[in-house]
């Protein structure tokens, strides 16, 4: 029988926030919980995290009264290792340090059976490397849950090289009968949110360096474009520069800088600044009683509306966009401008990776590039770069014509949101290539741990890998930065397209 299982008895080392969150997880799907700490002022704030997460789920009406109360009761809280005896698993919250964690487990060893497993929490280090100075590495794992627990549903679940095979199992059952999305992992640095995530925080501090906006506009296009929760300065603020930046650096560090992103130096200032966002009341923005956060800024909007649109028989995706809108226009029969719509004859198409004033390609034409668009009919903006102002002019009218605000980004290759998109497809490339997990794996991570709005492997393969490729060498070759030149996995998968494309066009 497995010792994993819904009768055993849970203990979790730490009760802090995080700590307190998974007791309550355990305590919720009916397993008895012991608590421990060694600071009984500790013990107390993790009481009442519970009693207020059970107070929560009471109100919004997933349990009853007598649930909360019994949910409550089946967590008891300890100073004394001893206590923790009876447990099967032991999850591990504390600090991320390892000779603190190490000093844990020694005193967890102690009293636990041969058989119990001790899970850390861990989101930063190896878990390979502490179970190697611990007595027992064959039940020994890694449970990464996110914060708040009760409420974030991934865990990803990473094995060591010496974690027992049928104990991976057991520990994605469990973890699945508690009500969580549970994802094995390799144990590789940032495993894989932390892993995936960092070009969202990288490209959008490279692009507020590059002047591509200010940080509320930038903000505005993640969530109105993309349909993220949150941008990234605002997140950041949230999060804290102070960690956000460390974890990026150990991250970076950890790959021998060998990432899709790089550290900014600009939140590395502003950790040692001290403006470490919400909680020292100023990050990005600032969270003192009297401020005002700053919105996105607009252009104006134009006078009139375009004379004429006209779009090409490849331009799928600004067809789209004006039929959602409800848009007319007439196609377009230009020689040569196939991908393209004509607005007032100013070229308009959605970034392919080159910028406006590369692709007016000679004296006399005039360019306006869009930022990729996730739900075109629901997005407040459009956001663009002109190559001149005759272009600027042109995409203030068509977003007249849309109904819609405009932003103007400057001229940079692939912009911001589809440079953004675009890397964490690359950085998910990279993690399939590595075997740290399968596509769907890495999607269902980062949709559960950091509410993506979509799966990176799922938005590259929509948009087309081979386009996405031929966009990457684009921007890679325009910002001369190796980050951007498409993964090997991505590369493989374009190949594979195009055969698969070829083989059709021939049975047809």
């Amino acid at each position: 029988m497995a010792i994993l299982n819904a009768d055993s008895f849970i203990g979790v080392a730490g009760a802090g926030a995080m700590g307190a969150g998974i007791a309550q997880v355990a305590a919720q799907a009916g397993h008895r919980v012991i608590v421990l700490d060694r600071d009984e002022d500790a013990l107390v704030r993790g009481r009442d995290v519970v009693a207020k997460g059970a107070a929560a789920l009471l109100k919004r009406g997933k349990i009853d009264e007598g649930e909360a109360a019994a949910l409550q009761a089946r967590i008891s809280w300890t100073l004394d290792a001893g206590d923790l005896s009876p447990a099967a698993l032991v999850i591990e919250a504390i600090i991320e340090n390892a000779d603190a964690k190490q000093s844990l487990y020694a005193s967890l060893e102690s009293v636990l059976s041969p058989n119990a497993v001790i899970a850390t929490n861990t989101s930063s280090l190896s878990v390979t490397a502490l179970a190697a100075r611990i007595g027992r590495p064959r039940r020994f794992m890694g449970l990464h849950f996110f914060n708040p627990a009760p409420v974030m549903k991934l865990v990803e679940v990473v094995a060591g090289l010496d974690t027992d095979a049928a104990l991976k199992e057991e520990a994605l059952a469990l973890v699945t009968s508690w009500g969580k999305v549970a994802v094995m992992v390799r144990d590789v640095p940032g495993f894989i949110v932390n892993r995936v995530a960092r070009p969202f925080y990288g490209e959008g501090w490279r692009a507020y360096e590059e002047g591509a906006a200010d940080a509320a506009t930038l903000d505005f296009v993640y969530r109105d474009l993309a349909g993220f929760r949150m941008g990234p300065f605002e997140l950041g603020d949230l999060i804290g520069h102070d960690v956000n930046y460390e974890s990026a650096k150990s991250v970076f560090d950890a790959y021998f800088g060998k990432t899709r992103f790089h550290p900014s130096l600009l939140q590395g200032q502003l950790a040692a600044a001290g403006r470490l966002g919400r909680k020292s009341g100023r990050g990005v923005f600032d969270y003192s009683d009297c401020a005002e956060k700053p919105g996105p800024k607009f252009e104006p909007e134009a006078a009139e509306k375009p004379r004429s649109i006209f779009v090409g028989g490849e331009a799928a995706d600004m067809r789209f966009l004006l039929e959602a809108c409800g848009v007319a226009f007439e196609p377009l029969t230009d020689q040569g401008c196939e991908r393209e719509a004509k607005v007032d004859d100013v070229d308009v198409s959605f970034t392919f990776g080159e910028t406006a004033r590369k692709m007016a390609r000679a004296p006399g034409y005039s360019c306006v590039v869009l930022d990729w668009m996730r739900d075109p009919k629901s997005a407040r903006a459009i956001a663009f770069a002109a190559s001149d102002d005759r272009a600027r002019e042109a995409a203030r009218k068509l977003a007249a014509a849309l109904g819609k605000k405009s932003v103007e980004l400057a001229d940079g290759p692939g912009l911001v949101v589809f440079r953004t998109l675009a890397q964490l497809a690359n950085c998910a490339a990279d993690a399939i290539r590595d075997n740290v997990a399968e596509a769907a794996a890495i999607d269902k991570a980062m949709m559960n741990g950091v509410n993506y709005p979509f799966g990176p492997m799922q938005w590259a393969r929509e948009y087309g890998v081979v386009k996405l490729c031929d966009a990457l060498h684009e921007i890679a070759l325009e910002t001369s930065d190796e980050i951007y030149r498409p993964s090997e996995a991505l590369n493989a998968e374009a190949h594979q397209e195009l055969i698969n494309a070829q083989r059709k066009r021939t049975a047809d």
